[in-house]
């Protein structure tokens, strides 16, 4: 699984802590994010992920900055993307299933480390539940981004 990853600069320690977890974990990673804590702004930070994502180029995106709501509402703005800002392994188990959330998001200053990982880890290994009421729900999310309802 090819996974994507981006940050703004609250986010970029934090953001090597998780590629290494993931590359030991034998998941190929892609760094779309900021490398330094220059300041660097996650709206701009969310452009190249969604477009990966857009384009087949990665299966899932990991999107971090200083609390993960500004990240997720921009990651949102794109088309295709079900961005979900999460500070609990909970809600990134649940984003998966019934979601079908292809982006986790989460705040740097708000998650730990070793929380951030187990966040990380749940949503990368839980698969969307193909539910009928789920498949529905999404569909019409769908339909809403495309102006359809």
């Amino acid at each position: 699984m090819k996974i994507g990853i981006t940050n703004d600069h609250a986010a970029a320690q934090l953001k090597f802590s998780i590629m290494k977890y993931l590359e030991e974990n034998g998941y190929e990673v892609i760094n779309y994010g900021t490398d330094g804590t220059e300041a660097f702004d996650y709206p701009q930070a969310a452009i190249p992920l969604c477009k990966a994502l857009q384009n087949k180029e990665v299966d899932l995106g990991i999107a971090i900055c200083g609390t993960g709501v500004g990240i997720s509402i921009s990651c949102n703005k794109h088309k295709g993307i079900r961005a979900c800002c999460c500070s609990d392994t909970a809600s990134a188990r649940l984003t998966r299933t019934h979601n079908d959330a292809n982006v986790i998001c989460f705040g740097a200053r708000i998650v730990g480390e070793e929380l951030a990982k187990d966040i990380v880890h749940t949503f990368v290994t839980t698969p969307f539940s193909n539910e009928d009421r789920h498949i529905r729900r999404v569909q019409q999310i769908t339909e809403i981004e495309n102006n359809q309802l």
